[in-house]
């Protein structure tokens, strides 16, 4: 191997170090949530409106989840989509999610596959407990959830706008298909 060869491997190296070092480091602002979150109000299901694409959502329409709270005071988390379209079939899945010590519920630990276990941090929430905005400190998740199908665009708007000021990548998000519950 020739000099400018073993110079051009090398620097080739070292610019690819410094990237995967660069991408590896992101740090964002600290994550500010809602004060606090009454589970009991926050129980029931919440429709997906939008969200940055997560691996396990691919396909899916027509999303919602449902929470309750367990007596041994975790939240029992059920989601749902229908796969491949609005008639598609029904997809699953059952989780738990454990209140953060010190959030006054506002940060949750959600596990659907032990011993993973994800942020499911609130984020903005209405004071009717009509929508909500939840996401993660490394800004890789974001939901847009709400009580009904569909979201007035001002209020969505400003979601996002929030979401943004926050650190999250907004451009990414996608809309949900509820077409399944609105007839739309």
């Amino acid at each position: 191997m020739n000099k400018n060869t073993k110079l051009w491997l090398g620097a080739g190296a070292l610019l690819a170090g410094a990237f995967i070092l660069n991408s590896c480091n992101r740090s964002y602002a600290p994550l500010q949530t809602v004060g606090s979150v009454d589970l009991n109000k926050y129980e029931g299901r919440w429709y997906e409106i939008a969200a940055l694409p997560q691996r396990y959502e691919k396909g899916c329409h027509c999303v919602f989840a449902e929470y309750k709270i367990n007596p041994d005071g975790y939240v029992e988390v059920h989601n749902v989509c229908r796969k491949g379209g609005p008639n598609g079939k029904l997809k699953e899945v059952q989780g738990k999610g454990f209140p953060v010590e010190g959030s006054n519920n506002s940060k949750l630990r959600v596990q659907f596959f032990w011993p993973f276990r994800g942020d499911y941090w609130i984020l903005a929430l209405d004071e009717a407990y009509s929508y909500v905005l939840v996401g993660s400190p490394d800004r890789e998740s974001l939901w847009i959830l709400a009580r009904s199908p569909q979201l007035n665009p001002q209020t969505y708007n400003r979601l996002l706008q929030l979401a943004q000021e926050k650190g999250f990548p907004v451009e990414k998000m996608e809309k949900m298909d509820q077409s399944c519950y609105t007839g739309k």
